[in-house]
């Protein structure tokens, strides 16, 4: 029977060898064929989609999105719009959080700005906008 090991399989998809389980356990990657002996027997088509989440998650997409992304591939009716649909709502929702973290800078810049530096923990202007209730 012919096939990877699950450690070459691994080695080859750049990623550690419980990862693959893990994909299994998604549903990400197909159950592998078995050996004889009972090892698992990765195919090469395992590896390009192991490589394929791996970027796919690079570029900020979740399990759950590169599941949709590869149902989308083996579905008939599936066009090149759908994915671009999923791919400018990613860039929308990375539009957002980063929206929402130049807030979170803008925030933290202006109590950094009114903290002396000095004095104690009791009488800083950061734990103080944030509502901290110290132990008393």
């Amino acid at each position: 029977m012919d096939g990877l090991t699950i450690g070459q399989a691994a080695k080859k998809a750049r990623v550690h060898p419980e990862t693959l389980r893990y994909y299994e356990r998604r549903g990400i990657l197909p159950e592998p064929a078995r050996s004889p002996a009972n090892y698992r027997l990765y195919s090469e088509a395992a590896v390009r989609r192991v490589r394929f989440v791996k970027r796919a998650q690079g570029l900020g997409f979740t399990l759950r999105e590169i599941g949709e992304l590869i149902a989308l591939q083996v579905k008939p009716a599936a066009s090149c719009a759908d994915v671009r649909g999923r791919t400018m709502a990613k860039i929308a929702e990375i539009d957002r959080k980063l929206r929402d973290m130049r807030e979170i800078k803008r925030s933290l810049t202006r109590l950094g700005k009114a903290c002396p530096g000095s004095g104690g923990v009791d009488l800083c202007p950061i734990l103080d906008a944030m509502g901290s209730e110290g132990a008393s």
